[in-house]
């Protein structure tokens, strides 16, 4: 009988109750929208912070004013660490070397570890693609314009050891100190400074947030004594303070949605308390008690928010999806865990919105029943 009744209640009030509906389910929309990408924020973001450069730095320990060079297998084993945060690890050796009569600093490098760390790099002409090319090498923009240089121009640099020629593969256009630096692989800079199986430092680039970082770096620490592993502060600060800021605008959004969503179906509810005063004296003459009246119209406004949180929650993960490719680039991954919270919240916005059907328990069967 108490589905019965519900379920001819529910279809004699249809417009009121599609009205409230369609506030709770645009409501839960926005809400599932905006925590798929709150769950889903810190792997973009940090993906995209890892164009931007390394953020960790592993070298030797200083020595009076010269830079002191550390074993290159330092990299092989950072390479080896089983960690999901690395994203690549690129070690350097820089020489001082000359051009003809031109000073330059040459860098020895891994290209394939520095493409992933750097790929907002512009290119003219091609990427060197592999670690081991010897012949081939990058000039920044700087220093391209300074030697005449263009891609497919020949480039002899002299150093301590034997002269080394290499083809010009593309010129590198970074926006920094680069810009006015030479890449080649690092055994062609071991070999031109005389330097077999040396470097000057690693660059990490590392995702996560901030005390992920921070924890990668210490454990770092511990497996590589004698070097230092320093972050780079402003990239893993910014990384921290961007990524706080989305949450706490996703947070005080959610929290305005939910108000207004409760506001619509309290305006709703307030006009649907005052179609059914009729129904509830009735209800009460035929000696219906007042919780089992209430326990009704509230399973009511609870069955409409399971089901604006359910349908909400599908056009939610499409909303999602467009916002991550406006912001993104790529879509935001639907995450089922969003799922059951927005029905909860949902539905506890109903039950908060039907708080005028409890006015209806005030209702007098004598006044009704006279149609006063």
């Amino acid at each position: 009988m108490f589905w019965r009744i519900l379920w001819q209640l529910m279809g004699a009030s249809r417009g009121r109750l599609v009205v409230a509906l369609l506030t709770l389910t645009t409501g839960a929309a926005i809400c599932s929208a905006l925590l798929n990408i709150n769950l889903d924020a810190e792997r973009k973001l940090t993906r995209e912070f890892r164009t931007l450069g390394a953020n960790v730095v592993v070298a030797p320990p200083q020595v009076g004013s010269n830079a002191a060079l550390a074993n290159s297998d330092v990299a092989q084993r950072i390479m080896a660490m089983d960690s999901s945060r690395l994203v690549a690890a690129a070690p350097y050796l820089y020489v001082a070397a000359t051009s003809g009569s031109q000073p330059v600093i040459l860098a020895g490098t891994w290209f394939d570890q520095v493409a992933k760390m750097n790929s907002w790099w512009k290119v003219d002409g091609e990427w060197v693609t592999s670690r081991d090319d010897r012949t081939h090498c990058l000039v920044g923009r700087t220093a391209a314009r300074q030697l005449g240089l263009s891609p497919g121009s020949r480039i002899t640099l002299r150093s301590g050891g034997p002269d080394i020629s290499m083809t010009v593969a593309g010129v590198v256009s970074s926006g920094g100190d680069e810009d006015s630096q030479i890449f080649s692989s690092l055994d062609v800079a071991q070999e031109l400074a005389g330097l077999p199986g040396r470097m000057s430092l690693v660059q990490l680039s590392i995702s996560g947030t901030s005390p992920e970082i921070e924890a990668f770096t210490r454990r770092l620490s511990r497996a590589l004594p004698g070097l230092e592993v320093r972050p780079v502060r402003q990239l893993a600060a910014a990384e921290g303070v961007l990524l706080g800021r989305i949450r706490g605008l996703i947070f005080w959004t959610i929290t305005l949605i939910l108000t207004l969503t409760t506001l619509g179906v309290l305006a709703s509810m307030a006009a649907l308390a005052m179609e059914r005063s009729r129904d509830v004296g009735l209800m009460k003459a035929l000696g219906g008690p007042v919780s089992r009246i209430m326990r009704l119209f509230f399973t009511e406004a609870g069955t409409l928010g399971v089901i604006g949180g359910i349908l909400g929650f599908a056009a939610g993960v499409v909303l999602a999806r467009w916002i991550g490719g406006k912001v993104f680039g790529v879509a935001i991954s639907p995450r089922l865990v969003v799922l059951p919270v927005t029905v909860v919240l949902t539905a506890l916005v109903a039950l908060a919105g039907a708080f005028p059907l409890r006015l209806l328990g005030r209702v007098r069967p004598a006044e009704i029943l006279r149609g006063e």
